[in-house]
């Protein structure tokens, strides 16, 4: 029997499930039928949160993603970005750019309305109320359900002032940064946090061990590896497995169950490459971490 996704969390008015898939790889690591074997897995898995934005491959990524979901655009949330640089002429988040992007998204993604729009970065040459004047408008014109950002920081979130639902950081057992002020800030303003890169660029799937080489064609062998897979971290990933291990659990399931332990997190945003991580990843958050476990995989971490 497969695994599937039960909790459901909220963002604004959206239901979303605890895993949601992160479309960055389509395009430019997978193809359109292997993009649409990953959505298919996602939905058979009970994951109805889609993340996407304008700029992964050019816009492909929205392409396969709109037509992967078909018919069953309605039983899912979308959420695309856009702000990040296009090309030389769109980027930013001027309104005029913000109402063009939209439309864009709109079209690739081959819907008449996307969930969760999001500001994918701050942008320093636009005032903010202008991009929310922007943004609010599509909201009334029913081409946007709900508003979120990416990459602010607690300061901008205030910034705001209430008119975001969201916010989509970087954020996982290697990347804490959050904690500091953005998770306490969602917390006050009651604003879903969106964790990406929760698996710390694959350290955290437990197919990085240490005293072995870099599995051919992985992320690490890629060009990460002097970044995030030291002796170091390795050394952690090791105590992480043991800790896991001896409870009955995955790493996997640690990285997500870790996550989903704090409030503020809605879903847990993971790409994939493959039907059987999409499986693995959405049956992963169904840990019931105790504070004693949480603050012992803090002293592991130390």
């Amino acid at each position: 029997m497969q695994a599937t996704v039960s909790a459901k969390r909220r963002i604004g008015q959206l239901e979303v499930s605890l895993t949601g898939l992160g479309c960055n790889n389509f395009g430019w690591r997978i193809d359109e039928a292997a993009s649409q074997r990953v959505v298919d897995a996602a939905l058979d898995a009970g994951i109805n949160f889609f993340d996407t934005a304008d700029i992964y491959d050019k816009g492909r990524s929205e392409e396969f993603l709109g037509r992967a979901l078909g018919k069953r655009r309605r039983e899912v949330a979308i959420a695309t970005k856009f702000g990040m640089k296009f090309d030389d002429t769109h980027f930013g988040a001027r309104p005029e750019y913000v109402r063009q992007s939209c439309e864009d998204s709109l079209r690739r993604l081959g819907t008449d309305y996307i969930d969760l729009y999001q500001i994918h970065q701050p942008d320093p040459d636009t005032p903010l109320a202008d991009t929310l004047g922007a943004l609010e408008q599509l909201k009334q014109a029913g081409k946007v359900r709900e508003i979120g950002c990416s990459n602010f920081s607690a300061a901008q979130i205030r910034e705001a002032a209430g008119k975001f639902v969201s916010v989509q950081n970087h954020y996982s057992l290697f990347h804490r940064e959050p904690e500091a002020e953005v998770l306490p800030e969602c917390e006050r303003q009651r604003l879903a946090f969106l964790p990406y890169f929760p698996l710390a660029n694959g350290l955290l799937t437990g197919k990085y061990r240490q005293g072995q080489p870099l599995p051919k064609g992985s992320r690490g062998d890629a060009g990460w590896g002097p970044k995030m897979f030291t002796g170091e971290n390795l050394a952690k990933v090791e105590r992480l497995i043991e800790f896991a291990s001896a409870r009955g659990h995955s790493l996997l399931q640690l990285a997500f169950s870790w996550l989903a332990a704090r409030s503020a997190v809605a879903s847990v945003i993971a790409g994939a490459t493959t039907p059987e991580q999409v499986r693995a990843n959405a049956s992963a958050p169904q840990w019931q971490l105790a504070a004693q476990e949480l603050a012992e995989i803090d002293r592991l971490m130390a």
